[in-house]
C-alpha cells in the first residue's frame, strides 16, 4: 500500500530542493547572449545534465560519499561557495559584447552545463536530498523507484518552465533579464548563503534554534 504522507513529503522535498522555480533567473542570466533559436537546446541539455547527476547520486552517491569518507555537512557547504560567487556574478556581472553573440553555437551551449544545470537545478542541496531519500539501509528498491519516479516528474515541470522562460526572454530582452538577473542574484546569494550555514550545523560547527534550522527540510 502506498504511503501518501511519505510520497508527499518526499516530492515537496524534491520539489524545494531542485527549485524549478528558483532557476528561470539563472536561465535567463545564463541566455542573456545566447542566440535565441539556441535557448530551447540550452533549457533541454540542461535539464538532462541535471537529470543525469542527479540519477547518478541516486544510484551511486551514497557509497561514493561512504567510501571517500566525504561528510554531508563538507558537501553542502562547498555546493553554498559555488552558488554564492555565481550569485555575484548575476548581481555584479557585466553584459557580453556583441561579438561574443556571434561565437559558435557550440561554445554557447556549453554553459547550459555549469551553471544551469549544475550548481542551480542539481545543486548540492538536491544531490544531498537524493542520496538522504533512497537510503540503502533504510529505503526498499520500490521505495527507491518511487523517489525516482518523483525525480522524473520534477525534472520535466523543470523544462517546461525553462522552456516558457524562453518565449519570456524574448519579451522582456536583454535589459529586461539583466535586471531580473541582479535582483534574483540577491535571492540566490541567500540560499547559498543557508546552505553554508546547513553545512556548518550538520558538522556541528554551530547550533541552531530548532525554529530555524537550516536543514530542517531533511530532518524527521
Amino acid at each position: 500500500m502506498v504511503d501518501w504522507t511519505n510520497l508527499l513529503r518526499e516530492f515537496v522535498t524534491l520539489f524545494v530542493v531542485i527549485d524549478p522555480v528558483g532557476s528561470i533567473p539563472v536561465f535567463l542570466y545564463s541566455v542573456a547572449s545566447v542566440p535565441s533559436r539556441l535557448h530551447r537546446r540550452y533549457a533541454v541539455r540542461a535539464v538532462f545534465v541535471a537529470t543525469m547527476v542527479l540519477f547518478t547520486f541516486l544510484i551511486a552517491g551514497q557509497f561514493v560519499l561512504e567510501t571517500l569518507g566525504l561528510r554531508f555537512g563538507s558537501f553542502q557547504i562547498a555546493g553554498g561557495i559555488i552558488l554564492f560567487l555565481f550569485a555575484l556574478s548575476m548581481i555584479f556581472g557585466h553584459s557580453k559584447a556583441e561579438t561574443e553573440i556571434e561565437e559558435a553555437g557550440k561554445d554557447h551551449l556549453a554553459g547550459a552545463v555549469f551553471p544551469l544545470a549544475m550548481p542551480s537545478i542539481a545543486s548540492p542541496g538536491a544531490m544531498l536530498a537524493i542520496v538522504v531519500l533512497t537510503d540503502n539501509h533504510e529505503q526498499a528498491l520500490t521505495e527507491q523507484l518511487i523517489t525516482a519516479g518523483l525525480l522524473i516528474v520534477i525534472m520535466a515541470f523543470t523544462l517546461i518552465l525553462l522552456l516558457a522562460a524562453t518565449y519570456v526572454h524574448r519579451i522582456i530582452g536583454n535589459t529586461g533579464a539583466s535586471v531580473i538577473s541582479r535582483v534574483m542574484g540577491m535571492i540566490l546569494a541567500t540560499i547559498a548563503i543557508d546552505s553554508i550555514i546547513g553545512g556548518m550545523e550538520a558538522l556541528e560547527m554551530i547550533v541552531l534554534p530548532t525554529e530555524q534550522s537550516a536543514d530542517g527540510l531533511l530532518s524527521d
